[in-house]
């Protein structure tokens, strides 16, 4: 795992991705001026590199313009200057979320206001998919019977739209210190390394999903659901969504123990379905896991780690000495363990029916505590993104 993912981790509550990230990224370049200008010329964002200074600035704030209703913060500035001329680069980073607000053209206003610079340059770097077709109108060049009065109105700002795959595959040729390579395995991790070409796991993934994913269902079925239901009192209905799989890596029934928070909760089913390195195997369990801000935290770390000490060939523990952390135990096996089985479904349902048994065994037994499951609908597509850092961690970190 990667130092800044265990770092991020230790945030309680919404974990900061996006601007934690930007941290990274603006230290490495700040230690490594060399390689900012070089990716800068390697996408045509500058042509040249006679610079006798450069000054990079994180989290900066502007005061809102007579057009704007609220300031503005923004991720990274590039200050390039030759002695002579300065160029300006606004650098707007996101991960999960897109651009809200229309805060590009809040930032090309800036860039327009700000006195004494050569070149105002505005990038838009993205994990996702995120095209901004109005990017025009950042990049004024008007028709000559316009060109003056537009000039006038508003300095020429070049924008670029970036992918932050491209800067995976950039930084895995130019650098490879310590910092890059910790860099690239939390990019890994979140993300951020995906390529704009599809590979031949990838082609095989097209072909095959509705088949895996008909298979997964059935290992959940309404069955093994209503046992889990019967156990601890309520199933998040739609849990096991492809939600689920596309923003955690997993694919799970699960419930909560709390009326209005993820306090503690409980999941089974797939965990870890996009591992980093291909060769490993996603695993089938139960987990239980409890929030760094819940009043009974102690007592229930208490519990965990008896299990832990009582059956460690059965239970696997995660974060329980860490804080603040997201931190649980999990009942779990390889999937590989199940594939010399004749029929995979019927034994990974029987492991699915054995594991809510273990954990339902382990409640009476270690925890006071009043378990009463929830059933609700589960969260949307459009809130999911939202939810991530508030939710219970990615089971594939454990």
């Amino acid at each position: 795992m990667s130092l800044f993912t265990n770092l991020l981790n230790l945030h309680s509550g919404n974990k900061p991705r996006e601007d934690f990230f930007t941290e990274i990224v603006a230290y490495f370049f700040s230690l490594n001026k060399d390689i900012l200008i070089d990716w800068l010329k390697h996408h045509s964002i500058i042509s040249d590199d006679n610079y006798s200074s450069v000054k990079i600035s994180t989290q900066q704030e502007h005061q809102a313009l007579a057009s704007h209703t609220e300031d503005s913060r923004l991720d990274i500035v590039v200050e390039l200057s030759t002695g002579l001329n300065t160029d300006v680069i606004f650098i707007e980073s996101k991960i999960g979320a897109k651009d809200g607000n229309n805060a590009l053209k809040k930032y090309a206003d800036i860039l327009s206001n700000l006195s004494n610079i050569r070149h105002r340059i505005l990038i838009y770097i993205t994990r996702d998919y995120d095209p901004k077709e109005e990017s025009k109108q950042y990049d004024c060049d008007p028709k000559p019977a316009i060109k003056e009065y537009c000039l006038e109105l508003s300095p020429k700002i070049n924008f670029f739209q970036l992918r932050w795959y491209q800067f995976y595959s950039f930084l895995k040729e130019h650098a490879s210190d310590i910092l890059a390579q910790e860099i690239l395995i939390f990019m890994r991790n979140n993300r951020m390394s995906h390529t704009n070409q599809f590979s031949s796991v990838d082609l095989l993934t097209m072909v095959n999903y509705n088949k895996t994913l008909l298979l997964m269902e059935s290992t959940l079925s309404e069955e093994v659901q209503q046992e889990f239901k019967l156990a601890f009192g309520g199933v998040i209905k739609g849990a096991a969504s492809r939600t689920q799989w596309k923003w955690d890596e997993r694919y799970i029934i699960y419930t909560h123990f709390s009326p209005s928070t993820w306090d503690l909760w409980c999941g089974l089913g797939y965990f870890g379905l996009n591992p980093s390195n291909l060769t490993d195997y996603p695993y089938l369990g139960i987990f239980l896991q409890v929030s760094p801000k819940f009043g009974q935290r102690p007592k229930i770390i208490e519990s965990m780690q008896k299990i832990i000490n009582d059956k460690p060939n059965l239970w696997t523990p995660s974060n329980l000495k860490v804080l603040p952390a997201w931190s649980g135990i999990f009942y779990r096996k390889s999937l590989k363990d199940f594939l010399s089985e004749e029929n995979h479904v019927s034994a990974i349902k029987l492991f699915f029916q054995e594991s809510i048994k273990e954990l339902k065994t382990v409640q009476e037994q270690y925890f006071d505590f009043p378990w009463k499951g929830v059933s609700i609908e589960t969260v949307t597509e459009t809130d999911k993104e939202e939810d991530l850092d508030t939710s219970p961690s990615s089971i594939a970190e454990v």
